[in-house]
């Protein structure tokens, strides 16, 4: 059986965890509807959580992935990320790789306003 599954870091196309996405078909680029934050976890990967209030849309990849890829792609992911459920602008309910918002909020710095990871990175250079 297989899943949809949003990204929005390494895992993107050109990033440096893509390869953890053999396995899978790409199908679009997409965002999140607008009740998410972003944050830069040590400038290493992003973390992303819901909140209720003052959320933004967070671009990223949508993937189908087969579950027997799964067990690799989260085998490649940094501690504390884990699969959940995530909203697209469009309405649908996806997979998203999120972080928990405790280890998050306070620790680390808040990309929200960049709307991405890609546009994070790229200011940064």
């Amino acid at each position: 059986m297989a899943f949809d599954l949003f990204v929005n870091g390494g895992l993107m196309r050109g990033l440096s965890h893509h390869a953890n996405l053999n396995g899978t078909e790409f199908l679009e680029e997409c965002a999140t509807a607008p009740r998410y934050r972003l944050y830069s976890i040590a400038d290493k990967h992003p973390g992303m959580f819901e909140v209720e209030e003052g959320g933004v849309a967070v671009a990223g990849e949508l993937y189908r992935a087969p579950d027997a890829v799964w067990l690799n792609i989260e085998a490649g992911e940094p501690p504390d990320l884990y699969r959940g459920r995530v909203a697209l602008a469009d309405g649908r309910e996806v997979f998203g790789i999120l972080y928990p918002r405790e280890l998050a909020e306070h620790r680390h710095r808040d990309v929200s306003a960049f709307g991405g990871w890609r546009a994070y990175l790229a200011d940064r250079i």
